[in-house]
């Protein structure tokens, strides 16, 4: 009873548009990247399909910007050289609703001079003098096909494919491959695309190796599977909320023609849900290919990992083997939007799995995760139905593993497991844990309220960043909480004194440090991020020992600002603010260059803690941190004096490289010893 249709009652996928608008929020932000906002700027397209189409009709409803100039169905081709976008748009709006319209039905005074519609059953069509500079033919006549051909390779900004078809092969692929016989006399290859950005509404509109070629070129394309999985996902959401509301019906709380009500009264809500997720896998694979090649390696190994397992076979994918991953590493290339969609798909596949394995969809603290699958209506009044709804650990499991995917990418767990040892449950409970902790969710909310303000690179930069946190945080939780992790009892425990400490970080950070912070702030401002929030996000690398801080004071029951200002002495006093920096700095290019630094940090990290301890513990201890410190010193003989000239000397090195700052690493742990 939830099906494209809506069954008896429920959603209906053309009349809500969401396929379409799903692959729209694709298609924007394809744009959005060029620096384009196409729901305010006019663009051109061609595309497949008619308006009586649901995925075609629809899309070409979503900017009233669209200039269509040309399109076509199994019957006719639609082509208008120079449309008005206002008219046209107006237009198509009357054949969308023209019940049974085909483009036959077009006003033909409104289509521009040059242009016409014409029957795709003719042997052959003249061509205006509008229609040979559009397509870049010659010639008098052209056959259908011909057009067809052309049309595909049109010089435009968008191609929206919202009807069914292979349209498009890679240069190394035979028609015969492809598997469309009745499309193999119109289809072009990959390279012969002219379009800048390709929406995929429909599925199988290009075959995935023609996606690979298209997209090292330079388009702008994800995968069908991304572009048009609202549809999927609506269906999804009508099926767990006929379940919900069946099981309030049955108890008598609702009748059925108040459930079919309530069903409709949430189209929007459950559009808006839909949508929500579109834009943030698309997100997602927009900050893993930001940093291209840079992120080769960490895919590679999650690749031979799924194919060890037997999860993937790349083959299959159309992923490159190890030799083309060198090579594309060589020539400082990553992997493409494509590629990176079905990485994204087999990681959730690959978590979901795991997760509903575990225990975490019974922990009670991801309740609200839960609840927020749902619309509002439903969470307001039927929120205690949704513990007893039959998927509710499957809703749950797949909540959690699109969340930690979308937000800080599909290497995400695979690389905190390499680091600490731990199972995916672990890892999606110390995610939960730190992006509770660090205040996350209004970071990401701000970055995303900069769409077509702010340029899109820089929202990446800034995402990446906080993705960052959120995972030394995940690894933080992961190496020094007590397991299994208590999620709802670790944020209470550490939330409100990193938010104390961050409202006034300033106050209690060393002066080196501060005006490294005012340098990334300013950078960031220079770029385009509002002050305010780079302020918060120039000041992440400083908050990467504020959960010992808050651990310190809580052990030791004292003020965790108190507590905050000794430990940024102890860093000033004995350098590790520099020597952290100086390792951030150091080449990381292997899975072992990053293994060894991060191990290089975590000792660092410890060592700072250690000499914090130290000087917390001492008797009779001064308020002022550097005369407890310095108290403390003269505790343990020449040895900080030693320690430090020699930070003296290393800093004083025109080049610092792995082995020195191990050597200072255990100097230091020698005198917190």
């Amino acid at each position: 009873d939830a099906f494209a249709s809506g069954g008896s009652a429920g959603y209906d996928h053309k009349k809500m548009g969401i396929t379409a608008r799903g692959a729209w929020e694709s298609v924007k932000r394809h744009f959005r990247e060029m620096g384009k906002d196409i729901q305010s700027e006019d663009f051109t397209a061609v595309g497949v399909g008619d308006m009586a189409g649901d995925v075609f009709g629809n899309g070409m409803l979503l900017s009233k910007h669209t200039r269509l100039l040309a399109a076509f169905n199994h019957m006719h081709i639609f082509v208008d050289p120079s449309p008005d976008a206002a008219s046209s748009f107006t237009e198509r709006q009357r054949l969308f609703d023209l019940p049974q319209s085909t483009w036959a039905d077009y006003d033909p005074k409104l289509i521009s001079q040059g242009g016409g519609v014409f029957s795709r059953d003719l042997k052959s069509i003249e061509l205006s003098d509008e229609m040979r500079a559009l397509f870049g033919l010659e010639g008098e006549r052209a056959t259908p096909n011909e057009l067809i051909n052309a049309i595909l390779k049109a010089d435009v900004e968008l191609l929206w494919l919202g009807g069914i078809g292979t349209y498009v092969r890679a240069t190394h692929e035979a028609d015969a491959a492809v598997g469309d016989r009745a499309n193999d006399p119109v289809r072009v290859t990959s390279p012969q695309l002219r379009a800048q950005v390709v929406g995929e509404g429909a599925n199988l509109g290009l075959t995935q190796p023609a996606r690979i070629e298209y997209a090292l070129r330079g388009g702008r394309i994800n995968t069908d599977a991304i572009d048009n999985s609202a549809g999927v996902d609506t269906s999804d959401h009508e099926v767990n909320i006929k379940i919900l509301l069946g099981n309030v019906e049955r108890a008598g709380e609702i009748t059925r023609k108040q459930r079919d009500e309530l069903l409709a009264e949430m189209t929007d809500e459950v559009a808006e849900l839909v949508l929500r997720d579109n834009y943030l896998q698309t997100q997602s694979i927009t900050v893993s290919q930001h940093f291209g090649s840079h992120l080769l390696d960490r895919f590679a190994r999650f690749i031979r990992r799924q194919e060890k397992t037997g999860l993937l076979d790349r083959e299959v994918e159309f992923l490159p083997d190890d030799e083309a991953l060198a090579d594309r590493s060589a020539r400082s290339i990553g992997l493409t939007r494509p590629e990176l969609a079905v990485l994204l798909a087999y990681a959730k596949m690959e978590l979901y799995a795991e997760l509903l394995q575990s225990d975490v969809p019974d922990d009670p603290a991801l309740v609200p995760v839960l609840q927020s699958y749902f619309p509002s209506a439903l969470r307001a009044q039927f929120a205690g139905a949704m513990d007893s709804h039959s998927l509710k650990r499957e809703i749950i499991a797949t909540v959690v593993t699109n969340e930690i995917i979308n937000r800080v990418g599909l290497g995400f767990c695979h690389e905190v497991c390499e680091k600490t040892g731990h199972e995916p449950a672990a890892i999606a409970r110390a995610y939960v844990i730190s992006k509770a902790v660090f205040g996350m969710d209004g970071l990401w909310a701000e970055i995303e309220s900069l769409d077509n303000e702010a340029p899109a690179l820089l929202q990446a930069d800034l995402l990446a960043d906080c993705g960052r946190l959120v995972e030394r945080g995940t690894v933080w939780f992961l190496r020094h909480g007590e397991h299994p992790l208590d999620i709802e009892a670790e944020i209470a425990r550490f939330r409100p004194g990193v938010a104390e400490i961050m409202q006034d970080l300033d106050a209690v950070i060393g002066v080196s440090q501060r005006e490294m912070l005012a340098g990334r702030q300013e950078a960031y401002a220079e770029r385009g991020t509002p002050p305010e929030l780079a302020w918060k996000i120039a000041r992440f690398p400083a908050l990467t020992s504020v959960l010992d801080v808050v651990r310190l004071a809580a052990e030791s029951d004292l003020d965790v600002v108190g507590v905050a200002r000794l430990h940024a002495a102890v860093a000033a006093r004995f350098g590790f603010d520099w020597l952290r920096r100086a390792a951030g700095h150091l080449p990381s290019d292997t899975a072992w260059d990053k293994l060894a630094i991060g191990a290089l940090l975590e000792d660092l990290e410890s060592e700072h803690v250690s000499v914090t301890r130290r000087v917390l513990a001492m008797p009779e201890r001064p308020q002022d941190p550097v005369r407890a410190i310095d108290d403390w010193a003269q505790t343990l003989g020449p040895m900080p004096g030693r320690t430090e000239q020699m930070l003296i000397e290393l800093q004083a090195q025109s080049q610092v490289d792995f082995q020195m700052l191990a050597v200072a690493a255990r100097r230091l742990k020698a005198m917190s010893e």
